[in-house]
Parts: structure tokens; sequence; C-alpha cells
């Protein structure tokens, strides 16, 4: 029953929104209190579900998203994006876009949050689409697609490394799995995205025409001092990555490590790249920080998305404290599939319940006492399961996961067609890593 009231939910979701054009926020609330009700869910539990749901989710991401969008704001009113843009395309071609993004996305989620690295990218992201006259849903889709793999697939990523840690996996090599599985992966997911996500068409940036962006560029920043602002929050949160991968106690009780570690993390590596974002003006006019200017325009934009994000994380706190990952791990007690056990279980708990992390974690937590009795004892093996579960994890984004609301909104799809492109995404993506396990499995 807890089941088919999610498919309910989700299903009302797309009602309202797609059908009867209510506001996405408005039709989270609504499928979050219908579930919540119907399951039978302590009042008191609702209301935490709600604050924690709201408030763990734009407390994550919230800041980011607005440090994001003022970033983008100040690249894309001054030309840098363009200049960006332009550089690039010189470089790899217009035909060449959707891999790009694609890889470059696959690189920065190994130390990058997925859903902060599509918010730092996405001003690059639109600007190559429009100079290259392209659907900005094919190549957001590349983007994020390129983001997920890199973060469910390879440590150090928080997923990867917790379920290694659970199973008792060599994280070398879960890492070499993980880097071959996720690279087959990533031609899937530029394939799908370049000849189906591609074929809708959206306009990366429908205010502008060929002829503004053109005087944008003639009094543009360079394309190195453009591409600053996107590069140093990345090299930042890197830096911290591997400090603190490679780091002893007494590196970590240095000052310079300490320091890292903080201007490492995304809140403060984006308040770097957000100051460096304010030399790009050629004047810095002090009206470009006033509610009608460049930052008061990019916080209005921005409203949307947080509220929309925040209500995502609503529906996906009342899934998770209504049990439902514990129904779909009893569903799947006694049954013995091989690597495909694994793969399913999390994919059920990720499509129910939205969190990627939480979905490898909770499966690898159910699959440690049986690892033995399946035949997961040697290494190979072991690693083999752990990427076998983080695949899972990519299967399947809807309406209950945060990372949803981040591609739909910063590229202007609208729910229906978030499920049509990027959930459908997901699932070949998470489809076609599985069956590569299994062949890997089968040879291994």
């Amino acid at each position: 029953m807890i089941l088919l009231l999610l498919v309910v939910s989700v299903a009302l979701i797309i009602l309202l929104t797609a059908k009867l054009n209510v506001h996405p926020f408005l039709a989270l609330l609504l499928a979050s209190f219908f579930f919540a009700l119907t399951t039978g869910m302590s009042f008191d539990l609702i209301l935490s579900s709600i604050e924690e749901g709201f408030g763990g989710t734009l407390g994550k991401i919230g800041l980011v998203i607005l440090l994001g969008v003022v970033i983008g704001a100040f690249l894309e009113n001054t030309g840098g994006a363009y200049k960006m843009a332009e550089l690039v395309l010189k470089l790899i071609g217009k035909k060449n876009v959707h891999a790009v993004m694609g890889i470059i996305g696959y690189i920065v989620s190994i130390p990058v949050f997925a859903d902060s690295g599509f918010i730092i990218l996405n001003p690059l992201n639109k600007s190559l689409s429009k100079k290259a006259n392209l659907s900005i849903a094919g190549t957001g889709v590349a983007l994020m697609l390129g983001l997920l793999l890199t973060h469910v697939l390879v440590p150090p990523t928080p997923g990867p490394i917790a379920a290694a840690g659970i199973l008792d996996a060599d994280i070398g090599l879960v890492m070499l799995v993980g880097l071959g599985v996720s690279l087959f992966g990533l031609i899937i997911a530029i394939i799908f995205s370049k000849k189906v996500a591609g074929k809708t068409y959206i306009d990366p940036n429908p205010e502008l025409s060929q002829a503004d962006i053109e005087k944008k560029m003639e009094a543009a920043p360079n394309a190195f001092k453009s591409f600053l602002p996107i590069l140093a929050p990345i090299l930042l949160i890197v830096g911290k990555s591997l400090i603190g991968f490679y780091a002893n106690e007494t590196l970590a009780s240095t000052f310079l490590f300490q320091l890292i570690s903080f201007i490492g993390t995304p809140l403060i590596a984006l308040i770097i790249g957000m100051l460096l974002a304010f030399t790009l003006p050629k004047k810095l006019d002090k009206s470009l920080f006033s509610e009608s200017g460049w930052v008061g325009k990019a916080f209005l934009s921005a409203s949307t998305i947080l509220l929309i994000t925040g209500a995502g994380g609503i529906f996906g706190k009342i899934l998770q404290n209504s049990g439902i990952g514990d129904v779909i791990a009893h569903l799947f007690e006694g049954v013995s599939m091989g690597i495909w056990l694994p793969f399913l279980l999390t994919a059920a708990i990720k499509s129910a319940q939205g969190s990627s992390t939480v979905a490898l974690i909770t499966a690898a937590s159910i699959m440690a006492p049986l690892m033995n009795a399946m035949g997961f004892d040697t290494e190979i093996q072991k690693a083999l399961l752990v990427v076998a579960i983080g695949a899972g994890g990519l299967v399947v984004s809807h309406a209950n996961d945060s990372a949803f609301w981040v591609v739909t909104q910063l590229t202007g799809m609208d729910v229906k067609t978030g499920y049509k492109l990027y959930s459908l995404g997901t699932f070949v993506v998470g489809i076609s890593c599985a069956l590569f396990i299994f062949l890997l499995s089968l040879i291994l």
C-alpha cells in the first residue's frame, strides 16, 4: 500500500504541475501532505519532517544556489560567459558541446557535490549552448548525468566511501572499478543527451539575441579572467578533498590544513568565486548591488529555485521518515539475484526517498550481513558489489530529489519535460551501468 501511495503522490505532482499549471512548490507541498496523512504518519512526525526537509535541504545548498546565481549574473551581464564559450567552442567545436559538458561534470563531481557542481557550471553551459545554437535541455542533462556518475560511483564522494566502509571493500579497487563503469556510463549519458534530450529545444537565454551577445562581447573581460570565478571554487574544493584524503594527524593540526579546509568548503569557495566575479565589470558601480541591479535580480530569480528545492526536500524527508526504505528492504529479503539484487535494492530506495547517498548507505547496510551467503567474499567481488549499489543510486531521479529541481529550474524545463528527459536519462544510464557491471562480474 505504501508503494502504491508513493506512485499516486508522484502522479499527483505531475497532474498538478503539468495539467493544472499549479506552482511546483504548492504541488510538492500538497503531495507531501497527501502521502504523510494517507500512510498514517503522526502529526508530530509530519511537522518535524517538513522542518527538517525544508531547512536541511536549503541549509546544505541554499546559500550555494544564491552565490552561484550571483556569479552567473555577473558572468552573463559582463559578457564573460560568452568569452568563455567562444574559447571552448574554438577548441572543441560546436558538435562536441554535449561531450564537453558531460566530461567537465564527470571530473568536477569527484570532489564537488553534484548539485553545487551544476550551479557553478551552469553559466558556462548556458553560454556554450547559446553560442552553439543548441538546446540547453540536452547540454544540461549531459552536465548533470556526468556529475551524478562520479557522485555515486567514484570515491572519495561520500556515498561510495560510506558503502565501501560498511562492506569492508578495498577503496582503491572500488575507485578503479568505479572509474571503468562510470566512463562507460558517461558515453551512454553523452549519446542520450545529444540524441534524445537535445531534440527538445529550450532556448538557453531567450532574452538575448545573437546581436545582443555580440554587443556584450565587445566590452567583455578576457576569457582567462572570466573563467576565474568558476575555476577558483572548483580548485579550492578539489584542494580540500585531496588534502583531507591524504592528511595525517600532524598535518591536520596545522594552520595551513585548517585554512584550506575552511576555504575549500563549497560555501566559502563560492563566496571567493563571487568576489572574483565582482572584478569582471570594467566599472564596478554601486547600482549593480541594489535591488534593481544585477545582484537584486539574481536573488529574485533564485527565490523560485530555493522554494521548489526546499519543497522537494520536504517530500524526500516525508518519504524517508515514513519507513518506505524498510518496506522495500523487506520485499527483497531472501531473494538471491547476484549483482542485480544490490542494484535493484538501491534503485528502489533511491526512487522512493530521493537521496542517492541515503540509498547507498541503506543498501550497503542491508547487504553487509548477506555478503558471504551470496558469494561476495573476494576483494574484487566486494568492489563490484559497492559499484552495483552505486549504479542503483542513479535510478531514478525525480520530484523527491533536489537535483531534479536544480536541473529543471536552471534549464527552464517544466516538470513533464524533466521526467521525459532528465529522469529518463538517469534510468537509461543507471541500467546501462548495471548491465556493464553484470558483464564484469561474469569475467572477473
